[in-house]
């Protein structure tokens, strides 16, 4: 199993996690936006929200709902320091790298993409 088969098997063991799907709602917006504005959106939300050193709300800065990667991101444990500490082994305190932003959007895109397939 590659790394990435590894963490996402982890994540469907999670009874937190794994209750994260895309509702039709969600789809239709990929749909419409098309996945490469998705990505730049997931782009977006991590440089934001993410990204510093310090996040003076980490663990409360992504919704829970209203747009695909906010879902993504709770499904795949990259919605806030803590999370990508544990799941990801990533340290806080420290700024994300562009390797390691380009991974997170990375992981988030693929569980988009499964859960698209999962849809039709």
């Amino acid at each position: 199993m590659t790394k990435e088969e590894i963490l996402f098997d982890k994540l469907s063991k999670s009874k937190f996690r794994s209750r994260f799907h895309l509702r039709q709602k969600e789809i239709d917006y990929i749909n419409d936006k098309g996945l490469e504005v998705i990505r730049n959106h997931a782009v977006d939300f991590i440089t934001k929200r993410l990204a510093p050193s310090i996040i003076p709300n980490d663990g409360k800065q992504t919704p829970m709902r209203g747009h695909p990667v906010f879902i993504a991101q709770h499904a795949t444990a990259t919605c806030c320091r803590g999370c990508l500490e544990k799941w990801h082994h990533i340290k806080k305190g420290q700024e994300l790298s562009s390797s390691q932003i380009n991974y997170i959007v990375e992981i988030i895109m693929t569980y988009i993409k499964k859960e698209m397939n999962n849809q039709s």
